[in-house]
């Protein structure tokens, strides 16, 4: 399956750090300019006057967590549909657009963001080749969503056919692709579309050749973007997906839970599919693949965001046979054209190492390592019948390489330095499509020649609307409160002065085992005009380190990534690249946790902080239906150390009546699937309540829109103006 990546995700000074799906030291001066304890209270730049916020009532709510009384003033605003919440949420956003509409400078910012937020993504994404058929997903504003192509010959883009739009069958714009499977023949593709950013696609099947559409549509059920899953069989004349249950199957409380995998012949009426897997877990979050010659489809299956795996294979003219368990931390497994399995496997090797073994009759015991652990973690295989791929992480950055199907280790493929790479596609003869880009370096697909071992960037590219060759970044390291080395980027014109008093954005992520690789945004051209810097923290909780990485931050050792974050701040401080007075931090709809725990936990250490997608309530989390899923990385109230350790840093309990908060924008979309819009409400409300300066702290609640997944263009560019003019604001920045 591929996944379509939203360009509004990957815009406007999202720094979303790709790792989906799908990254020269220097040294900087000894003494340490730390953080001012005045940062939050002197943060008010010149501007209109805010108005004050709307009354927002405490009703408390008590709850006993192990003997542990917790109160809850504003338990209320978690009813998204109750019509006091619907005009509290329209205040607020009346609030916040009477004061970021009329702010200095802001039709300057639009013209100049609204470029970059067009141009910013790449204009060909998520390819698959089937059946000598290239299908790319198109992006071509000033159309509103990304559209399905084909490419024939695949190296002429100019030659593409446009094979779905949703903005044709909706022209509203608020219809968008999930995704799409083509089957291996490339005669007939499977599109999941949704509306509203909401995730919750039903799949429609088109025919490739004449473009029209055929008879069935297969809902999936819930809105959750991962683990919604197809797989084709081998003729083609059907698919494997993943559903949820539906109305009237189950218990109504299992309706996001317990999904299973089953099989829909074409031309049959739906009601009739069975399931192919049953008996999985209650938390199950199923990925399927369909191999190459379509005999064999691989399926994941995760246990909850981030939790155990467990793996199974269909081999053609039989059914599903589990391969590995949770406890064999087997993390990937591919079919290749040779019939086997290539998996990934993390037993005794946390940073990977390659098993090989037969599709027809896996043996998981007895698989061959073909790719011992090394240096760099192992997190992507693709074989071929002479050779196998592999593409790993070293700490952040991608490395690609290439061995034998012996496992003799052959060469690396060429690739951007300090860069990332997020998807890679087989062509004939063992040659590789690639996508590839750096902090400094527009996204483009490149082709690796097997032949010659050489690397030539294709037309598949969008020209780079801002011009990084002024510029540079340093990959620096800082030390944790543990000891531990973290990988810093930092992004900066050559002729930036190190005084500390460069306007500076800082983001990380720090959880789920996500990798944060380099990425290019073209808005940050925007910061580093009016002497800003961007730093990205490669902290523990990600995948950058491997297996260790991860569980160093999760579950009770979540505190971990927050003081990570921090000596990434103090690092920014010591080199003189900044000082809190001059912070601000930029939060992603992966990063929901962090934002909220730096700004409750070092509120003194940065003057600004805009958080997307967020979550704060760490104690109500789970009792929301996809905030079960997030157990396996946080913990669970049930659990009494674990409740300890969520209760302790929980941003929303962690604010303090009569402390000085740095300025703060909460972004939350209504329709968000992955992260209850409830949070970025409460949060809001006991900020406002607690704090005791005058820094503005507001809350943008779009009412069509969901995670970033789907948003259409013009949502995204108002999105990315306010985030600017916010941070130029709050800052004292000046528009040269």
């Amino acid at each position: 399956m591929t996944l379509v990546r939203s360009f509004a995700a990957l815009a406007p000074l999202a720094l979303l750090l790709t790792a989906c799906p799908g990254t020269s030291p220097v040294t900087g001066p000894k003494d340490k300019a730390g953080p001012s304890s005045s940062a939050s209270a002197s943060v008010e730049a010149p501007g209109p006057t805010l108005d004050p916020p709307p009354p927002t009532p405490k009703k408390p709510v008590f709850k006993e967590y192990h003997g542990e009384s917790v109160a809850d003033d504003y338990q209320w605003l978690e009813d998204g549909a109750n019509s006091d919440v619907k005009s509290w949420v329209g205040d607020h956003n009346r609030r916040t657009r009477a004061f970021l509409d009329i702010l200095p400078g802001r039709q300057a910012l639009y013209t100049s963001v609204r470029k970059f937020v067009e141009y910013g993504s790449p204009a060909f994404y998520a390819l698959q080749h089937k059946g000598n058929v290239l299908f790319s997903m198109r992006w071509r504003p000033p159309k509103q969503q990304p559209f399905l192509v084909t490419l024939t010959p695949v190296d002429k883009p100019n030659a593409e056919k446009v094979l779905v739009d949703p903005t044709t069958i909706d022209p509203s714009g608020n219809t968008s692709i999930d995704y799409y499977v083509a089957s291996p023949d490339g005669g007939k593709i499977a599109v999941s579309l949704s509306k509203g950013g909401s995730e919750g696609g039903s799949i429609r099947v088109f025919d490739v050749g004449s473009g029209r559409e055929m008879a069935e549509v297969v809902p999936q059920g819930a809105g959750r973007y991962k683990g919604k899953s197809i797989a084709w069989n081998a003729g083609g004349t059907g698919f494997f997906y993943t559903r949820y249950p539906a109305e009237g199957e189950g218990k109504p409380e299992d309706r996001g839970f317990y999904q299973k995998v089953y099989f829909h012949k074409l031309h049959t009426p739906v009601k009739d599919d069975a399931p192919a897997i049953d008996k999985l877990p209650r938390l199950a979050q199923i990925d399927l693949e369909t191999s190459g010659d379509g005999k064999f489809v691989t399926a994941r299956v995760e246990s909850g965001y981030g939790g155990p795996k467990e793996h199974h294979v269909f081999r053609q003219g039989g059914g599903f046979t589990k391969v590995a368990d949770a406890v064999d931390e087997v993390e990937r497994m591919v079919a290749g054209p040779d019939g086997d399995l290539y998996i990934i496997s993390k037993k005794d090797a946390p940073r990977g190492k390659l098993l090989r073994t037969s599709a027809w009759k896996p043996q998981l015991a007895k698989a061959a390592v073909v790719v011992p652990e090394g240096e760099s973690v192992l997190r992507d295989v693709l074989p071929t019948l002479q050779r196998i791929y592999v593409r790993s992480s070293a700490g952040g950055p991608t490395e690609m390489r290439w061995f034998d199907i012996k496992g003799k280790p052959g060469g690396v493929v060429p690739i951007l330095p300090v860069s990332g790479v997020h998807e890679v596609v087989l062509l004939q003869d063992d040659d590789l499509y690639f996508e590839n880009e750096s902090f400094t370096e527009a996204s483009a697909w490149y082709r690796f020649r097997a032949s010659s071992g050489k690397v030539e960037k294709t037309a598949m590219a969008q020209p780079a609307t801002a011009d990084f060759s002024d510029a540079t970044v340093v990959r620096e390291t800082c030390t944790s409160k543990d000891g531990t080395k973290i990988p810093l980027s930092i992004l900066r014109r050559k002729d930036a002065k190190l005084d500390g008093q460069n306007p500076t954005i800082l983001t990380g992520q720090g959880g789920f085992g996500v990798v944060v690789a380099p990425d290019y945004d073209p808005t940050r051209r925007a910061w580093l005009d009016v002497g800003g810097i961007v730093a990205v923290a490669n902290v523990r909780g990600g995948g950058e380190g491997g297996d260790a990485w991860h569980k160093a931050g999760m579950l009770t050792q979540k505190q971990t990534v927050f003081d990570d974050f921090f000596a990434c701040a103090e690092r920014l401080f010591e080199l003189k690249v900044t000082k809190s007075d001059k912070l601000a931090l930029l939060g992603a709809p992966q990063s929901p946790l962090l934002m909220g725990a730096a700004l409750t936990q070092r509120p003194d250490m940065f003057r600004a902080v805009v958080a997307r997608g967020g979550i704060y309530d760490m104690l109500r989390l789970e009792g929301t239906p996809n905030g079960a899923y997030d157990v396996p990385e946080y913990g669970s109230i049930a659990d009494e150390k674990q409740f300890k350790a969520l209760y302790g840093y929980s941003p929303y309990h962690r604010v303090e009546d009569g402390k000085p908060y740095p300025a703060t924008l909460l972004l939350t979309g209504e329709n968000d699937p992955r992260g209850d819009p409830s949070h970025a409400r409460k949060m809001a409300a006991r900020l406002l309540a607690a704090t005791s300066a005058k820094a503005p702290i507001l809350l943008r609640s779009s009412g069509d829109t969901g995670r970033g997944v789907g948003t259409p263009l013009d949502h995204a560019v108002l999105e990315a103006v306010d985030v600017y003019t916010f941070l130029f604001h709050v800052l004292g920045i000046k528009k040269p």
